[in-house]
């Protein structure tokens, strides 16, 4: 058992007790698994505001054995409804006023939970466990350079075995890109890899197709792996032969902005700053039409998660925080560039998890 889960626990038992509440119910997965470790499909978490020997853990039958040896721990109930079980256990245990994760209940979720517990008293409290989430402790930050350092090496491979040539679908490259991932200690990819040639690069969420690329393409490659459950997330925009002049120019200005937008994160930085720092860049070319979305994203048990790095984007950025830092430019009908890393917030200056050259590769 790793020592984080009740340091995260005991965390979270400080918001509760702050928001006057006896316990929280926990039951998106992924707060679960940040939580106590658990990895399987089906579980909810009671979090007791007086201590661990208070808090219940439920799952079903499947999960008998995985779950004594994920969460040791804590007292485990083993029932299909996880959530209406707690529920229940918490009107059992006397607890008067419970939080639930109000973003992740429907509303008939939530009749439901309010039958099982019967006089307590269920009270909103979204975001607990995410707010927590947002800084990322060493244990999180060790799996995303792990997963980091395996797109970094799958797209070493890659290239270096002639995977990126005129002839080749997205397809093929996509497929084979995310093998080596898992070759290179991946559990899975992190999302649908993005694969974008020649016109298509300027398709900023371009679908890998049967397109084929061709000598002079730009290939935009947008990829990551998953470790432990915490995904990264890079792009790289290569080019097929010896670049055009004008490839050459818009590559430039991209990985000008993708600089700044990384020197402007460090802790007490307000969100928008970071991206009008990166922004500005493009805008002073004349080409700020063209960047067509936010500069990046928190990312960690979710691809994106917060915080947002954007115009709308809302906060300061505090040290431990794992964002990415993506601006792009795309000239529709011809081609785009986009230069993303993942990095962590530090006090003396971002830690860059992503280490792949952003010098603009021929290949």
């Amino acid at each position: 058992m790793s020592d984080s889960h009740p340091r995260r626990r005991a965390a979270l038992r400080t918001s509760l007790r702050d928001a006057g509440l006896d316990a929280l119910l926990v039951v998106d997965l992924l707060n679960v698994r940040y939580l106590t470790g658990f990895t399987g499909s089906n579980g909810a978490l009671l979090v007791h505001a007086d201590g661990d020997e208070h808090s219940v853990f439920c799952t079903d039958g499947r999960y008998l054995r995985q779950s004594a040896v994920q969460v040791p721990e804590l007292e485990r109930v083993i029932e299909r409804a996880s959530a209406l079980a707690l529920a229940a256990r918490a009107a059992k245990d006397g607890l008067r006023r419970v939080g639930y994760e109000s973003q992740h209940v429907t509303v008939d979720g939530l009749d439901a939970l309010a039958d099982a517990a019967g006089s307590v008293e269920l009270t909103r409290a979204p975001n607990l466990v995410e707010r927590l989430r947002l800084v990322k402790d060493d244990t999180e930050i060790e799996a995303l350079r792990m997963a980091c350092a395996a797109a970094d090496r799958a797209l070493a491979n890659l290239i270096e075995h002639g995977g990126l040539r005129p002839g080749r679908t997205e397809r093929e490259v996509a497929r084979e890109l995310e093998s080596r991932m898992l070759d290179h200690g991946a559990t899975g990819r992190a999302f649908e890899s993005i694969v974008a040639a020649g016109a298509n690069s300027a398709i900023p969420h371009h679908r890998p197709t049967d397109a084929v690329l061709a000598a002079g393409d730009f290939v935009k490659l947008d990829f990551g792996a998953l470790v432990d459950g915490y995904h990264s997330d890079m792009t790289r925009t290569v080019v097929l032969g010896e670049p055009a002049d004008w490839q050459c120019e818009i590559y430039d200005l991209v990985a000008a902005a993708q600089a700044a937008g990384r020197a402007a994160l460090r802790p007490g930085a307000a969100v928008r700053d970071v991206d009008a720092a990166a922004r500005d860049v493009i805008e002073r070319a004349g080409r700020g039409a063209e960047f067509t979305h936010g500069l990046g994203h928190g990312v960690g048990l979710e691809i994106h998660e917060a915080p947002s790095l954007a115009k709308t984007g809302e906060g300061t950025l505090s040290a431990g925080m794992a964002v990415t830092v993506e601006p792009g430019v795309y000239l529709s009908g011809r081609g785009g560039v986009r230069i993303e890393d993942t990095l962590v917030v530090r006090d003396d200056g971002p830690e860059l998890l992503t280490l792949t050259t952003k010098q603009l590769m021929v290949v």
